[in-house]
């Protein structure tokens, strides 16, 4: 089945796929069609006086990317780097963001009735940047609505939304 037929196929069903990726003992998942590629994690270039989660730039192709490394966003004990962190490289209303995680697992499809509301408790994480915690099978995933996460007012990487009038 093509591309093109099988996004048409989820559209019917309401299914939406999620690119997986651990962070600590965490799993999330975030909208595949925000995700333009995944690299190797490379030191990039620090920024002076950037928040410590804002790793610094690299040129991807001629373009400079801000790299957020969500682990010291959310606060993860471990933060090392081996041979499975990558960088997810997102494009999110036209502006390219790259985060670096503990490793990607897979993309999964999943249906709305496998979607439940996450519940409210404080967090690092703002509770309007999860759409949700999927589950399948075994597995528990916090969906992220990333595109909001980068836009909160502390990340500041992506102009918010323009509100109707």
């Amino acid at each position: 089945m093509s591309v093109m037929g099988k996004i048409g196929q989820s559209t019917v069903t309401g299914a939406r796929e999620y690119l997986t990726f651990r962070l600590d003992q965490e799993e999330y998942g975030i909208d595949i069609l925000k995700v333009q590629e995944i690299r190797g994690y490379e030191p990039p270039t620090r920024i002076a006086n950037a928040p410590e989660f804002i790793k610094g730039v690299v040129n991807l192709r001629g373009t400079i990317v801000p790299i957020v490394d969500m682990r010291l966003k959310f606060n993860c004990a471990n933060a090392d780097y081996n041979s499975f962190t990558v960088v997810i490289i997102l494009n999110l209303r036209n502006r390219v963001v790259g985060i670096v995680v503990d490793s990607v697992s897979d993309v999964l499809e999943l249906m709305p009735d496998n979607i439940k509301a996450a519940p409210e408790i404080e967090s690092v994480i703002d509770n309007g940047c999860i759409l949700g915690l999927g589950s399948v099978a075994e597995r528990m995933l916090i969906l992220l609505d990333i595109e909001k996460l980068m836009s909160s007012v502390d990340m500041g990487l992506v102009a918010p939304a323009a509100v109707a009038a």
